[in-house]
């Protein structure tokens, strides 16, 4: 039964995270990290390479596919203050890939810093893109909470916006890791096998992958599929009210292939999924079909999942009739993907329908991803993360991993 998680006190699910436990770099060897094994409430550890041996045959397993793309700009004024303008999402075209071959001009909603010093006029820089000069103006636009639009405007229709970021922008790797982006960054912050563009942060869980450990998997008899979810910054955005009622969930923007729908069909809509973004897409898939079976004619904006809809209208059918609902919505438009939103909040009291067991980092206290744990594993996050200190585990991004099976 879903339970309204609205009243819940972020403040119950912090606990001390030492810098030091914070990991600043990744193992040279992605899957030599450890994992920590939590079975039905027992706890063990094992390395990443192993995962395979805990994976039973014929289930299915859903990656996100996303990929970094170096979101950060920087431009000098002439006054020497230095601005730092951060891609979030498109605006003008507001799909991903048609912006990313844009030429001459693309808009984007932006966080910029050092606001104060960016007034008005047009910031310039000249680059050299594959041999050529190539000079970049961003001009501020209208402001959309604590974002703004940002025009870029290039001066050559041979460069797409894909190329400018390439060339003018650094991989934005988080926050908290408290150092400059390095040239190793943009390999290692990415999961090998991204191919989608759009995220602004890695789908951390995934990075522990490797081409041998996917080829055990196969190996094994698991199915794997793949989705994407656009990684936002509101990822890192720490819930700043009492009660988790007062934290505002950012949207992230998600596309499931027609085949993999089919696949988690076949699999009585149950999957093992690798970190918290192929999580909320799937469990948001589920609301999606719920809103298809309510109402058959729902027009594409009524799929985007809101904050609090699983809470406010929880499901009723089973996985499996919402997946097919999410399936005959696809065919009945022609769409061999579905492209759509969610705002999705999970937390205790969330009924999990898709999701049987993940894969995940250690996350930041007091943080949403959190809440998603503590929901999957019946509140009993604590002993996870305890033990994950007790036994020299390292946090976050670029941390070790948990196979959660509750």
């Amino acid at each position: 039964m879903t339970q309204d998680p609205r009243h819940i006190h972020i403040r119950d699910f912090s606990y001390p995270l030492p810098d030091e436990r914070i990991a600043k770099f990744p193992l040279a060897q992605r899957d030599q990290s450890k994992l920590l094994v939590y079975r039905h409430g027992d706890i063990s550890q094992d390395t990443f390479a192993a995962l395979p041996g805990y994976i039973p045959a014929g289930s299915l397993m859903i990656f996100n596919n996303t990929r970094v793309i170096q979101a950060r700009l920087h431009f000098r004024k002439e006054t020497g203050a230095l601005i730092e303008v951060f891609c979030l999402e498109p605006l003008e075209p507001a799909d991903y890939a048609q912006n990313f071959q844009q030429t001459g001009h693309s808009a984007w909603l932006c966080l910029v810093g050092n606001l104060k010093k960016w007034k008005d006029g047009t910031l310039s820089r000249t680059v050299q893109v594959r041999g050529h000069a190539v000079t970049l103006t961003a001009t501020r636009g209208e402001s959309h909470g604590t974002s703004h639009r940002v025009d870029f405007d290039w001066d050559d229709a041979a460069v797409s916006f894909a190329d400018i970021l390439e060339a003018f922008g650094e991989l934005p790797i988080p926050p908290y890791l408290n150092r400059a982006t390095q040239e190793s960054d943009k390999t290692t912050y990415q999961t090998v096998y991204s191919k989608v563009k759009g995220s602004v942060a890695a789908p951390t869980a995934g990075l522990h992958f490797t081409p041998r450990v996917l080829d055990d998997l196969r190996r094994k008899g698991v199915d794997t599929e793949e989705l994407t979810l656009h990684v936002g910054a509101g990822t890192f955005r720490p819930v700043k009210s009492e009660e988790i009622e007062g934290h505002e969930m950012h949207t992230e923007y998600i596309s499931v292939a027609r085949a993999t729908v089919d696949k988690l069909i076949a699999h009585g809509g149950q999957a093992i999924a690798v970190g918290t973004t192929s999580v909320r897409t799937l469990e948001s898939l589920y609301h999606i079909g719920q809103t298809l079976l309510r109402n058959p004619g729902a027009a594409d904006a009524d799929l985007h999942v809101s904050q609090w809809q699983p809470y406010d209208r929880p499901g009723t059918a089973t996985a499996t009739e919402a997946l097919q609902a999410v399936a005959d919505y696809m065919d009945r438009h022609d769409l061999p993907a579905l492209h759509t939103s969610t705002q999705i909040i999970i937390a205790p009291g969330y009924d999990y329908k898709v999701v049987k067991a993940m894969i995940t980092n250690f996350h930041q206290p007091q943080s949403t991803l959190l809440l998603l744990v503590s929901a999957f594993v019946g509140g009993d996050w604590r002993s996870i993360y305890d033990y994950a200190l007790a036994h020299g585990f390292r946090f976050l991004s670029y941390g070790d991993s948990s196979l959660l099976i509750p």
